[in-house]
């Protein structure tokens, strides 16, 4: 870290990669192998103008953009769930005005997306995508479909588990991270080489949520917990490098 006049403080990258993240190259994980960087990464240092710009400013969220069951007319199909937590550093202290943008399948398996043709139908109502900030606490929520298991191709009979996508920004756009949440009790799991690339055993619990009583609403939705921890011994594994 750096402080430039004024007192704004700069990130540096150079800091070694955690073992219990997922190594860049994941030779069970098929296209991995077509993107992860063959050479050594160049460590080049965040400027001025890429830390102050361009922000997403919380005015600039739709009213319920967190809530995925409520973008079209009807009600989406499937399970609702309710998916809550925090956003902490490694000291566990809460990271507020964090951007988080969530992306999935539908409950059948299916992506709005150009590119999916997996044989399984769209849901007319329900795009997959929502956004919220975090609070000063570092609390976050959305309302939201259980996601269907997907086959992907990558091997043999491969199926996709559940989960969802998750992208947290932190000061600018150049800061950050990209994770899944995956599902307590799926069988799908343990043959799953992304979920898999996370070698350490605790730091792969660490990406499933807990099942959560308090945000379980009766009649309407089930609730799942999922903290995120930037830093320290009990981070949550990330699929890009930590800046």
């Amino acid at each position: 870290m750096s402080e430039e006049p004024g007192g704004l403080v700069l990130p540096r990258y150079g800091r070694e990669r955690e073992p219990e993240q997922p190594p860049l190259r994941c030779p069970e994980y098929a296209s991995n192998e077509l993107r992860a960087p063959a050479q050594p990464l160049v460590l080049l240092e965040h400027m001025l103008t890429e830390v102050t710009g361009p922000l997403f400013g919380e005015k600039r969220l739709s009213p319920r953009e967190n809530d995925l069951t409520t973008q079209h007319p009807e009600a989406p199909q499937g399970q609702r769930i309710n998916i809550s937590g925090r956003v902490l550093d490694g000291d566990g202290r809460p990271v507020p005005d964090t951007l988080i943008e969530v992306w999935q399948a539908n409950a059948a398996g299916r992506y709005r997306h150009a590119v999916d043709r997996t044989p399984a139908p769209l849901d007319p109502n329900f795009t997959g995508v929502g956004r919220c900030f975090t609070d000063s606490e570092g609390r976050y929520g959305f309302v939201t479909v259980k996601p269907g298991a997907y086959p992907w191709g990558n091997h043999a009979n491969a199926w996709r588990p559940p989960h969802v996508h998750f992208s947290l920004c932190g000061r600018a756009f150049t800061q950050r991270l990209v994770t899944q949440m995956y599902f307590p009790g799926e069988p799908l799991l343990d043959s799953d080489p992304i979920f898999g690339s996370v070698r350490d055993r605790r730091a792969r619990e660490r990406l499933v949520a807990s099942f959560d009583w308090r945000t379980t609403e009766e009649s309407w939705a089930l609730g799942y917990s999922f903290d995120i921890v930037l830093r320290g011994r009990e981070d949550t594994p990330f699929e890009e490098p930590h800046s």
